[in-house]
């Protein structure tokens, strides 16, 4: 049940970020100032170094080649579902936001199971 909720709750957040229009952050973002402050701001440790998803008090989805916009990102970094802390302006800013996404995007994402040697003999 908490799942549906975290993913109505990105749904929503996406809804509203198209709603508001354009964001000040630039979409396009520096993925290396990204990953530092991935890093930094604790993301890591819910949703893996390579964003890969996790479990805390309960499932982290993956965030890796994250297919939601930039402004679909803030929104949701804002107000965010169950236990994740809110990323504030005085935080965590858009443009840091955007740098986190662009960050998130140049990760590989999942692999096919059946591209693995060793899972198909």
């Amino acid at each position: 049940m908490k799942q549906i909720v975290t993913y109505a709750a990105a749904g929503l957040a996406f809804a509203l970020a198209c709603l508001a229009g354009a964001s000040t952050a630039s979409a396009a973002g520096d993925a290396t100032k990204g990953k530092e402050t991935f890093l930094a701001v604790g993301c890591f440790t819910c949703h893996g170094r390579a964003g890969e998803g996790g479990r805390l008090n309960y499932p982290a989805p993956p965030l890796a080649q994250l297919q939601m916009p930039v402004e679909g990102l803030q929104v949701f970094l804002r107000d965010p579902p169950n236990d994740m802390p809110p990323y504030v302006k005085e935080v965590l800013s858009d443009d840091e936001i955007a740098n986190i996404h662009a960050f998130l995007q140049s990760l590989p994402g999942r692999v096919d199971p059946k591209t693995i040697p060793l899972l198909n003999p």
